[in-house]
């Protein structure tokens, strides 16, 4: 356990919300059938995972390949201009330590097809509106597309890797990363997503890296969403699935009401990504 938690951190503020020794295995095992159960009532040979070279994907990869083995798993890494080499170089590290096959399909010249064709670049809007409502939606939805491509051709469903934090608070693309057969670390908070990965046996330096979006030239995530994956995990825990006070939460987490608002902002706002589409009642 003292090796997992050093591949991790010593200690996690505000809050620590790993799991202990049996909870992970628990946990673990859990993730697994849950995979092996939804490529079993697909009738699918198998699983279609985009790899970025993040936590996430490779931790998804991990789970899969101790659920199906390597022949069952495929990988497809898509990559952008502005993604930085290491991150692509550790994906395909990440499929080559697996033995998993897996595809490398370089999507600038789709994204920029797709948005010519739709006069994009004539619509109104400031540059970081133009970049992350038009070219990083339009780059996740280009890659949706190439990786169920991939995955109908080989009868595989696809495996989202959007975490708990990141589902919780609408970093995901509608019909993008977020269009996916299944979940498995939907559950997870993104403290508890490095736990599992470390105890999976994920390099020390994959489970330290700093996570980036990829689909336009911005910072991190955790620039984009205004603090730490693990404050905010925090809040999420405390106001958003605890029902606490935000007062509370905010000395809790030694941050401020606004920012625990914030988050309860993000959470209200994208509930339409985690919710099917909706449709009147039948009249009859």
């Amino acid at each position: 356990m003292a090796n997992l938690y050093e591949q991790t951190q010593t200690e996690i503020d505000p809050a620590d919300l790993r799991f202990s020794a049996a909870e992970i295995e628990a946990q673990v095992d859990h993730l697994t059938e849950f995979i092996r159960d939804r490529v079993g009532a697909a009738d699918a040979d198998g699983v279609e995972i985009a790899l970025s070279g993040g936590i996430d994907s490779t931790t998804t990869a991990y789970l899969a390949v101790e659920a199906l083995g390597t022949d069952a798993v495929h990988g497809i890494i898509l990559p952008k201009e502005v993604n930085e080499d290491e991150n692509m170089s550790d994906a395909e590290r990440v499929a080559e330590d697996l033995g998993i096959d897996y595809d490398v399909i370089g999507i600038d010249s789709v994204v920029e097809e797709t948005l010519s064709r739709a006069d994009a670049e004539n619509y109104n809007a400031s540059e970081d509106r133009w970049e992350g409502r038009y070219v990083g939606n339009t780059s996740a939805r280009v890659r949706m597309t190439m990786t169920y491509l991939v995955a109908n051709r080989e009868n595989r469903i696809v495996l989202g890797t959007g975490n708990r934090a990141e589902l919780a608070t609408g970093y995901v693309t509608k019909y993008g990363d977020g269009g996916v057969d299944c979940n498995p670390l939907a559950n997870l908070y993104k403290q508890q997503v490095r736990q599992v990965a470390a105890h999976l046996g994920v390099s020390e330096s994959l489970v330290r890296k700093t996570p980036t979006g990829g689909m336009v030239d911005y910072g991190t995530d955790e620039e984009e969403l205004g603090m730490d994956y693990d404050t905010l995990d925090a809040v999420l825990a405390f106001y958003i699935d605890g029902n606490l006070p935000a007062s509370v939460v905010a000395r809790l987490t030694n941050t401020t009401v606004e920012s625990v608002e914030h988050v309860a902002s993000l959470h209200e706002e994208s509930d339409h990504k985690r919710t099917a589409p909706t449709e009147p009642e039948p009249l009859f």
